[in-house]
C-alpha cells in the first residue's frame, strides 16, 4: 500500500471514530477523484485527504488549491447525479502532516 492509500485509511479510521460513516472511497470521474465520501448525520460529506511530509511548499492544506477544488466539486456533482436525492453536502479536508492529522470541515464550498 502507497503512502496516499495509507494516509486515506489512516483519515477514514479517524473520521469513523468521530461517528462518520463511510459511503465511499476513491471515487472517480473525468474531472478528478474525491478521497473519500463520508455520512455525517443527514450531510453528505466529500474528503479530500492530503499527506505533506516536507512542508517547504506549504503544509498540506496549501496543496488544495482552487483548480484541486474545481476538480472535486465536479467530480462531486457527477456523483451526486447518480443518486434519487440529494443530500445537504459539504467538502471537508483532512490533512497529515509532521504534526499530525486535522479535520478541516468545510474546508471549501461549491
Amino acid at each position: 500500500m502507497n503512502d496516499g492509500a495509507q494516509a486515506e485509511q489512516r483519515a477514514a479510521q479517524y473520521l469513523r471514530q468521530q461517528g462518520l460513516k463511510q459511503v465511499a472511497q476513491n471515487c472517480r470521474s473525468r474531472f478528478g477523484e474525491i478521497d473519500l465520501i463520508m455520512q455525517d448525520g443527514a450531510t453528505l460529506v466529500f474528503v479530500e485527504v492530503r499527506l505533506r511530509r516536507n512542508t517547504g511548499f506549504g503544509g498540506a492544506a496549501a496543496s488544495i488549491d482552487a483548480r484541486k477544488q474545481q476538480r472535486i466539486i465536479r467530480t462531486a456533482q457527477q456523483y451526486l447525479a447518480g443518486l434519487a436525492h440529494i443530500p445537504p453536502c459539504r467538502f471537508d479536508a483532512v490533512l497529515i502532516d509532521n504534526d499530525g492529522m486535522q479535520w478541516l470541515k468545510n474546508a471549501f464550498g461549491a
